[in-house]
């Protein structure tokens, strides 16, 4: 009998679930078709900007090389406006002042750091990287490595005591070569612990985006019934919270959307702080937007990533992965245009509103440091991408 109570119990949990979850759909069904039209914009390719600098169809046939040379300290002005930004922009930039002949493929290229051929794919949440999942799968059957990702876990850590670190380095340098590893988790040093160096790889996202995207994806009905299913002790949320909008949250004063310089708060749950990702796993990486930890998070990136992606600028992130780690994305650009409507459909939220310009301008003030450390993401995609393309003109 305890047992039927308990499944019974369960099962009320549920319909409740999906009631509340009805409710909250009738909420935002007259935004789901402008969402949806506009998360596809934002997923799609971007050929325009590529043809405006004579680049249509992306990166040729030039392999990731190059003499040696020292590390290129030349960074562009992260505090300019959006269009130098954009891959026209950089390269605009660097030719007005006389960085474009500078760049160096070897230079910018962290993959012949690597002491292993094994990906290590340290995702941050919410840019996309559900996306990039399929298509590492893919690519495994396609290119002959072996793919993994860490198990779903009922609390996610990502940042590790130092003995849980060795630890997970440990599992991931024992795994068969060449192979993919992808978890959840701040950036780690293998070097270390004495264990050879992976290629690591990330993506990022516009941070304000970001932060929109998590807080209405934690209040989707399909999470929390996919979350109870799996972990079934897990306690329900509150109808009030589940309908909980960002605008009115930002506005209000609410504490889930206030975001204020140099708390520091532990978990999974803390979106906010993109950089935390990069930072690594010290204590002065916890503190919301503060330039120590926008430091370290740019050191890491420089020094030890093969390539960090950016969501907004899919197209140059699957050329520059193509082409500075071939063994593992050969042909991803091929695999992303036959399958893009799929692809763009995985995770979707349907559920999340659009958002004013100016509450987001709000949130932005708050987030100087973090826009800062995307903007200097961005820009290093576009040098790599424009390093290939300058190697390659030079040898035609």
């Amino acid at each position: 009998m305890i047992g039927i109570q308990d499944s019974s119990s369960r099962s009320v949990e549920l319909i409740a679930l999906l009631a509340i979850s009805c409710v909250f759909f009738l909420f935002c069904m007259h935004t789901n078709r402008l969402n949806s039209r506009l998360k596809e914009m934002e997923m799609k390719l971007h050929p325009s900007e590529f043809s405006a600098l004579g680049l249509t169809g992306g990166i040729g046939g030039v392999g990731v090389g190059g003499s040696s040379g020292s590390s290129n300290s030349n960074h562009l002005d992260s505090s300019k406006p959006d269009s130098t930004n954009t891959l026209q922009g950089t390269y605009q930039y660097l030719k007005s002042t006389g960085q474009m002949q500078s760049l160096n493929v070897y230079d910018l290229n962290n993959t012949r750091k690597a002491k292993m051929e094994l990906v290590f794919f340290n995702r941050v949440p919410k840019v996309g990287s559900q996306t990039f999942m399929e298509l590492l799968r893919r690519l495994s059957e396609r290119n002959n490595f072996q793919f993994n990702r860490d198990a779903v876990q009922k609390v996610e850590t990502i940042r590790l005591a130092e003995d849980q670190q060795q630890e997970m380095a440990e599992v991931i340098s024992d795994l068969p070569v060449p192979s993919v590893f992808i978890k959840h988790v701040c950036y780690t040093n293998f070097s270390k612990f004495n264990l050879p160096t992976p290629i690591y790889i990330n993506v990022v996202r516009d941070p304000v985006e970001r932060v929109i995207s998590w807080f209405y994806y934690v209040r989707a009905p399909w999470y929390f019934v996919e979350r109870k299913a799996a972990f079934p002790d897990l306690p329900l949320p509150h109808p009030g919270w589940l309908k909980k909008d960002f605008e009115t949250c930002v506005l209000s004063g609410d504490q889930e959307c206030t975001y204020t310089q140099g708390v520091s708060v532990e978990g999974i749950g803390d979106h906010r702080r993109q950089s935390l990702f990069f930072c690594g796993h010290a204590y002065e990486c916890t503190p919301f937007n503060t330039l120590g930890a926008l430091e370290r998070a740019k050191h890491a990136v420089e020094s030890q990533y093969a390539v960090v992606g950016v969501l907004e600028d899919l197209n140059t992130t699957l050329a520059v992965l193509e082409k500075y780690i071939p063994r593992f994305f050969q042909g991803v650009r091929e695999i992303y245009e036959t399958s893009a409507e799929y692809l763009t459909k995985i995770n979707k939220n349907n559920f999340k509103p659009p958002v004013s310009e100016k509450v987001k301008d709000i949130v932005r003030r708050n987030f100087t440091n973090e826009i800062e450390f995307y903007q200097f993401c961005r820009q290093r995609l576009h040098k790599q991408y424009l390093a290939v393309h300058l190697a390659q003109k030079h040898l035609t």
